[in-house]
């Protein structure tokens, strides 16, 4: 996430569990979902940056909806994981229209590295570098420098800022921020994103950023460039 929103559709419980961890700590947000009607479902209910999907599930193939998706001119990367680890097989999912294979068992680090590597794809969500004054992002190695001085950051702050950066000068709207921070099923509360504001308003301040978080009230949130300061006279 990064906190670019993830679709995973996995039935095992074991595993599953374990990729949203993972991924949560890298800075995605993942909702989960157990068969393939579940995970249409979540489709037609959110926008994703990515799907992570199984092929062996109870109510049918993975590859029955990388089909209907591809049919319905649905371009959302697909990366597929998967026990079947034959090359027929990977060929057979990359040809009705995945985008990435990935055979189980596998480490959440490559995952986490493919997921990017999907993203930062031409006509994808991800640049690598966002830069806005003197404040860079490095949504790779999911790094912060402010000044050239590198800035250590919660996963939760870090995409907090990436939104914002991808939008700087301009007022983002707040659902649209807690539906990009927030999974679906997350207990949230009410003033969650108050509290990443303000920590990250902080956070930008102390370090010395140019650039003000300001609030739209009854809005959003909004990067501005610092104005300048006035020469002194004389």
């Amino acid at each position: 996430m990064s906190a670019m929103r993830l679709l995973l559709i996995e039935d095992n419980a074991r595993l599953g569990g374990l990729v949203v961890e993972g991924l949560t700590q890298d800075g995605f947000v993942v909702d989960w979902r157990e068969t393939l009607e579940g995970g249409i479902e979540a489709r037609s209910l959110a926008a994703y940056d990515l799907v992570l999907l199984d092929l062996g599930l109870p109510d049918g193939d993975g590859l029955d909806l990388v089909k209907r998706l591809r049919r319905n001119h649905d371009a959302v990367p697909i990366l597929i994981l998967t026990a079947r680890g034959g090359l027929g097989d990977r060929i057979a999912g990359l040809d009705v229209g995945a985008d990435d294979y990935l055979v189980k068992p596998f480490d959440i680090a490559e995952l986490a590295a493919r997921c990017r590597a999907l993203l930062r794809r031409p006509g994808a969500c991800l640049g690598v570098v966002l830069r806005a004054g003197n404040v860079a992002l490095d949504t790779a190695s999911r790094s912060l420098e402010i000044g050239g001085v590198p800035v250590g950051i919660t996963p939760r702050e870090l995409a907090l800022l990436e939104h914002l950066l991808r939008r700087a000068g301009q007022v983002v709207p707040k659902p649209l921020l807690e539906d990009q921070l927030y999974a679906m099923d997350a207990e949230v509360t009410p003033n969650a994103l108050e509290v990443a504001v303000s920590r990250l308003r902080k956070r930008l301040s102390a370090a010395g950023a140019d650039l003000m978080l300001r609030t739209a009230h009854g809005v959003g949130y909004a990067l501005i460039a610092e104005p300048a300061r006035a020469a002194p006279h004389g």
